[in-house]
């Protein structure tokens, strides 16, 4: 009995250890083969441009092409299902904007996909936060402003969105309770129809992506109120942040990262890590972000991970609380 017993422990150990040669060995050599970075987005937008501009620099650094494949549907939902089902080998990754990860699973009742069990978080690659503009012809220059609007009028004002669920919707819902308003939601199918409606004064406001929302504000077609990040854009130093505006506690915007089927072997997600932390050093890489209003992050998966489940929680409890739910 003895004998058996230790003969099953060493055999057992034997089989340990050659699991964690197979997986250093497999690390080692990796990557071997071209690796595909899935965008749950179509071509063109700015989740797109930034993969984009991480693949090339990264297809520099592993010494195989990384190729950007768009999988666009249902929110971003068709791209991440993919990733979650694939091999968890490290060839198939995800890179995602904050909504399908953080968003998108408290308002749809049934996703193919768990972003908390069925994906490896890799790197938080940057932050972006929106900007709440406003037709110049409403005569709301504060926020301060607008609140004392909304507090006269309830349920008068109108805030646009790029769509049911999105960060923009759901930074109207968190500014609503905050500030104890009633405002008008209004989806949009992306921001371009939204800041129309709004430089027409169709609708009178609107949290929107930097990218998009800074130029018209620029070209004086937009007034910016504020700015939902916790420090002032240097591309917009006069505008506050929503929190000295009066606005407690208020922080939202989106965010970009990579990730991985769950399950992937450690040290290939530690590679890929260390892969992107030396792209997102690069002057190129960090100047296009910088241009775009994002700002540069990085760090271990492990603090990716940690950031991820924060977002997630926040997210969850002002969807509930909003009640919004999407068929």
């Amino acid at each position: 009995m003895i004998s058996t017993l230790v003969h099953w422990r060493r055999n057992l150990a034997l089989a340990a250890l050659a699991l964690v040669v197979a997986t250093g060995a497999f690390a080692q050599g990796y990557p071997d083969k071209p690796v595909k970075l899935i965008v749950p987005y179509a071509a063109g937008g700015s989740t797109d441009a930034t993969a984009r501009l991480l693949a090339k620099s990264l297809t520099e650094r592993l010494g195989q092409p990384v190729v950007v494949e768009n999988r666009a549907g249902a929110g971003g939902a068709i791209g991440h299902e993919f990733v979650a089902k694939a091999p968890a080998d490290g060839y198939t990754l995800l890179f995602s904007a904050a909504g399908p990860l953080t968003v998108t699973p408290h308002t749809y009742p049934k996703l193919g996909y768990d972003p908390v069990n069925g994906l490896e978080p890799i790197t938080l690659v940057a932050t972006q936060p929106l900007l709440l503009v406003a037709n110049p012809a409403l005569k709301i220059a504060s926020v301060g402003d607008l609140v004392r609007e909304a507090k006269a009028r309830p349920g008068k004002l109108t805030y646009g969105s790029f769509g049911n669920g999105s960060a923009a919707h759901l930074a109207g819902e968190y500014f609503k309770s905050l500030a104890g308003v009633d405002m008008v939601h209004v989806p949009y199918k992306g921001s371009g129809p939204a800041l129309v409606d709004l430089v027409a004064g169709q609708i009178d406001v609107m949290f929107d992506v930097f990218s998009t929302s800074a130029p018209l504000v620029k070209a004086g077609k937009l007034r910016a109120i504020a700015i939902t990040s916790t420090e002032r854009s240097p591309q917009f130093p006069q505008v506050p942040t929503m929190q000295e505006a009066g606005v407690a506690g208020f922080e939202a915007g989106t965010w970009f990262g990579l990730l991985a089927p769950a399950n992937t072997p450690q040290p290939i997600v530690d590679a890929l890590s260390k892969a992107t932390n030396a792209a997102l050093q690069e002057a190129s890489v960090r100047d296009v972000l910088s241009s775009q209003g994002a700002a540069v992050r990085g760090g271990t998966p492990e603090q990716f991970q940690r950031f991820f489940r924060s977002e997630y929680d926040k997210w969850g409890k002002i969807v509930k609380a909003a009640g919004i739910t999407i068929d």
